[in-house]
């Protein structure tokens, strides 16, 4: 009811007014240099889902969208010069799929009043709205990962992790470093023993990290990792008969290209997902509309896969949110502000994923001022040597830990940078 209403609303208003031009989503894309893997399915699913909706919707409210992409080889000094070159086109909101990158942009993006939606990444407590006004992480961000791990773990010791270790591999960048403080609150309250392991860009070489590992003999090994270190590492486990079992990843290392290489070797290698995987029935659509019509992203064969279909979440979640503003502000050719307006009006419920094709790929979550970051849920999937299975619902985060955290960084970062409550009510 709520979309055929918007529809409604934006076709009168396209009726009786000039042609708008587009809603324009730039895709800060690295489809080379040695994180590709990774980037690529992400950019084919993120373009294919706005593709469909133009192909078969007419675009978002009666305006076609625009996906811009510009090639940042997840390098931060060209990711920023994506940003400036292509702030100026009516860019509504980024993506820019890095870490790094995102802790230049926040900065800028609050300044040009643009939002920056980092889905399950960059800084962590920019989940706080009250001091970060133009930055959103939902529907999860790395301190809820690190938590969603530590809690399943406790469901599978009997609600106790005392006097284990856990080895966590880490990217080192300001990606990989994300969860270690979480991860070292989670130690003190459970009582298991920390061990940090550092694997320097890109991640080929780790024969030390896995040599400490096999010497140390961790209960289990969480890997915050990316690209070609989570190949790697996935084949050192293996050679080191580390229990695949007990080696998990956060969602940026739970990916097909991960695991394939590996195949029935990996079998037992879980990873979080912060959506669902399997058939639904937007892929057909995408198959239809955009693949065989000649105007996929790519070669059409990702699709369905993990990263595929996470580019293509993150896309709903930015296209529900123009139509949100749309709604909100009465007209259908909407501007950067009035898309942050949408975004953080954001109701993501059974109904409005049922309608996109795509029942029950995330958790059910409301933005809020106070609240850019959703609900912090996600999924435990396992690699059966063939195929992902998911093994788990939604685990939720434990927000009595994670919330603090946010709370303090926040107002740290408001006090350097002079930033007053943002929310009426703070």
């Amino acid at each position: 009811m709520k979309k055929l209403t918007i529809l409604a609303l934006t076709s009168a208003m396209v009726a009786g007014s000039p042609a708008v031009a587009d809603l324009v989503f730039p895709s800060l894309s690295y489809r080379t240099g040695p994180y590709a893997a990774g980037g690529i399915p992400f950019a084919d699913g993120y373009a294919d889902y706005f593709t469909l909706l133009n192909q078969r919707d007419g675009g978002i409210g009666g305006v076609e969208a625009r996906v811009v992409e510009c090639e940042t080889a997840y390098n931060t000094e060209r990711g920023v010069e994506c940003y400036e070159s292509t702030r100026g086109e009516g860019a509504l909101v980024y993506q820019p799929l890095s870490t790094g990158i995102t802790y230049q942009l926040i900065p800028r993006t609050t300044a040009d009043g643009i939002p920056l939606h980092t889905m399950g990444y960059g800084r962590t407590s920019a989940g706080n709205g009250d001091v970060f006004s133009h930055t959103f992480n939902y529907p999860a961000n790395y301190w809820d990962a690190a938590s969603v791990i530590v809690n399943q773990l406790l469901e599978e010791n009997d609600g106790s992790l005392e006097g284990q270790t856990i080895a966590l591999l880490y990217h080192n960048s300001a990606y990989g470093r994300e969860p270690i403080r979480t991860l070292q609150t989670l130690s003190e309250q459970h009582g298991f023993d920390l061990t940090e392991i550092a694997v320097d860009h890109p991640g080929q070489e780790q024969g030390n990290q896995w040599l400490q590992i096999r010497r140390e003999r961790p209960d289990y090994v969480v890997m915050w990792g990316w690209g070609v270190m989570n190949q790697v590492a996935i084949q050192e486990a293996i050679n080191t008969r580390f229990p695949m079992e007990n080696f998990i990843g956060n969602w940026w290392a739970g990916a097909d290209h991960d695991v394939e290489s590996a195949g029935a070797d990996a079998a037992g290698y879980r990873s979080l997902n912060m959506n669902r995987l399997g058939d639904m029935p937007v892929f057909a659509e995408i198959q239809e509309h955009v693949i065989d019509a000649g105007l996929a992203a790519g070669d059409g064969s990702n699709l369905g896969n993990v990263l595929y279909t996470r580019g293509m979440y993150a896309a709903f979640l930015a296209a529900e949110a123009a139509r949100t503003a749309q709604e909100l502000h009465g007209v259908a050719d909407i501007d950067a502000s009035m898309m942050r307006d949408g975004m953080e009006a954001l109701v993501i419920d059974a109904g409005v994923m049922e309608a996109a094709g795509m029942p029950g790929i995330g958790p059910e979550f409301t933005v809020t001022c106070e609240d850019h970051g959703g609900t912090g849920m996600a999924i435990m999937q396992q690699w059966d040597g063939e195929n992902w299975v998911t093994l788990t619902d939604f685990i939720a985060p434990d927000d009595s830990v994670t919330q603090p955290l946010v709370l303090e960084d926040s107002a740290q970062f408001a006090e350097e940078n002079g930033i007053e409550p943002q929310c009426a009510d703070s």
